[in-house]
C-alpha cells in the first residue's frame, strides 16, 4: 500500500532578493517521511493557489511548520509594529481557516512553533509579540553571537534550552512516558489568552505554554512550541511525538 500523505505548509521567502518562493525546512520532510513513515507533500500558503477543500480531499493530515514570520497581530487584535515583523499574512489566510476545518472533520494536525500559535489563534486565542519582554521570562529565541549573527553552531541553535512539565494523566505524558521534559526553544511569539477550544498541556519553567491540544477534537490535534522536527528519529521527545502523529495519519487513510 502507498504511505500516507502528510500535506506540509510552505512559507514566504524571497529567494536572491527577487523571487518569490514558498519553501519548507527539510528537517519537516525527513521527520514525515523517516519517522512518521509518511509521504511529505509541500502545499503553498497562498490562498490564491490552496484551496482547503481540495487540499484535505487530497492529503491524511496537515503539519502545520515553524517560520520566520509572525501571525499578524490583527488576527486576535492588537496593531501590528515594525519592531514584530516579519509578517505572513498569506500564510495567516490559508492556516486559520485550515485549523478548523482539520479539525471539524478529524483530519490529524501537527503544530509546530508559528504552527502551535496559529491553532490558539483559530479558536479565538491571543498572542504574545515578544516573550522575552515580559516580567520573569526566559528568552525563548534562537541563540545569537554578541554582534548579533545567529550562532553558527546548529548543535547550539537546537539545543535543549529549558523544561516543559508536562500535565499528569495528559494526552502529552501518555505519549511521552514522563512528567517532565527539556526541549529547544527559537521562537519570539507566545501564547497569551487561550483559544476557546485550547486546553494547555505542558508549561515552562518560566510559565511560557508549550504544548496544547484541542478540546473534543475527533482527530489527532496537538501543538507544541519548540522545534519537534529537529532530530526527529534520534531525541525520545520529538521521536514519540512524530510517532504518534504518523500513526493518527496512517490509521485516518485507512478509515478513508
Amino acid at each position: 500500500m502507498p504511505r500516507p500523505v502528510i500535506g506540509v505548509i510552505g512559507n514566504a521567502r524571497l529567494l536572491d532578493n527577487r523571487f518569490p518562493a514558498q519553501v519548507v525546512g527539510i528537517n519537516n520532510l525527513r521527520a514525515l517521511a523517516e519517522v512518521a513513515g509518511a509521504l511529505p507533500l509541500v502545499f503553498a500558503a497562498c490562498p490564491t493557489v490552496t484551496d482547503i477543500g481540495d487540499l484535505l480531499a487530497t492529503v491524511d493530515g496537515v503539519l502545520l511548520t515553524g517560520g520566520r514570520a509572525n501571525v499578524h497581530p490583527r488576527r486576535f487584535g492588537l496593531p501590528a509594529s515594525q519592531a514584530h515583523e516579519p509578517y505572513d499574512e498569506a500564510r495567516d489566510a490559508v492556516a486559520l481557516p485550515l485549523i478548523e476545518a482539520c479539525v471539524a472533520r478529524g483530519v490529524p494536525l501537527f503544530g509546530i512553533c508559528r504552527g502551535f500559535q496559529e491553532m490558539n489563534v483559530a479558536f479565538g486565542g491571543s498572542l504574545d509579540p515578544e516573550i522575552r519582554d515580559l516580567p520573569g521570562r526566559l528568552n525563548h529565541r534562537m541563540p545569537r553571537l554578541p554582534n548579533g549573527e545567529i550562532h553558527p553552531d546548529m548543535e547550539v541553535v537546537f539545543a535543549e534550552r529549558h523544561e516543559v512539565r508536562l500535565t499528569k494523566g495528559g494526552v502529552f505524558a501518555g505519549l511521552i512516558g514522563r512528567d517532565t521534559i527539556r526541549v529547544n526553544s527559537l521562537h519570539g511569539q507566545g501564547i497569551r489568552d487561550l483559544g476557546g477550544r485550547i486546553v494547555v498541556e505542558g508549561i515552562a519553567e518560566d510559565d511560557t505554554i508549550e504544548a496544547i491540544r484541542v478540546e473534543g477534537a475527533p482527530g489527532f490535534a496537538l501543538g507544541v512550541q519548540w522545534h519537534a522536527e529537529h532530530e526527529s528519529a534520534a531525541n525520545p521527545v520529538n521521536r514519540a511525538l512524530v510517532t504518534a502523529f504518523g500513526r493518527a495519519v496512517a490509521e485516518h487513510a485507512r478509515a478513508g
